[in-house]
C-alpha cells in the first residue's frame, strides 16, 4: 500500500480528471438533447464499464497496482461516477451470496439518496420561510 500522502495525492488526481472528464461529457451530451440527462447516463455507464473491466482485471491478477487501483478507480471512477462505486460493492455482496445487503444497499441509497435530496429543499424552504428570504 502506497504512503497515505502519495495515496491521496492519487486519489486527487484521478478523481480532478474524471470530474473534469464527466463535464466534458455533459457538455458534448447537450448536443442530443438539453431536457433530458444524456451526459449522466453515459457517464453512470462508462464508470460502470471501466470499474467493471478494473475489477475484473484486478482480481485475475493483470498487473494493477495498488497505485493504479487508487488512481483510476477511486480517483477516476470516483470523480467521473460514484454509481462506479456503488455497483461495485453491490457485486462484491452479491458475489459473495449476500443477495439480501446487496438489495438492500442498493434499494436503501436510492431511498436514502432521495429523502435526503428532498429533506435538504425542505430545509432550504423553511429556512427561507423562516428568515423571510
Amino acid at each position: 500500500m502506497p504512503h497515505p500522502f502519495t495515496a491521496c495525492l492519487l486519489v486527487g488526481s484521478g478523481g480532478l480528471v474524471g470530474s473534469l472528464a464527466r463535464y466534458g461529457l455533459s457538455l458534448a451530451a447537450q448536443r442530443f438533447s438539453l431536457d433530458w440527462p444524456i451526459g449522466t447516463l453515459a457517464a453512470n455507464t462508462l464508470g460502470c464499464f471501466l470499474i467493471g473491466v478494473l475489477a475484473e482485471a484486478a482480481a485475475r491478477g493483470q498487473g494493477l497496482s495498488p497505485e493504479a487501483r487508487l488512481l483510476l478507480a477511486t480517483g477516476f471512477c470516483g470523480g467521473f461516477t460514484t454509481l462506479s462505486s456503488l455497483v461495485y460493492e453491490a457485486v462484491q455482496m452479491l458475489k459473495a451470496g449476500d443477495t439480501f445487503h446487496a438489495s438492500f444497499y442498493l434499494g436503501g441509497t436510492i431511498l436514502f439518496s432521495m429523502v435526503a435530496f428532498l429533506g435538504g429543499v425542505l430545509l432550504v424552504k423553511l429556512i427561507q420561510k423562516s428568515t423571510g428570504v
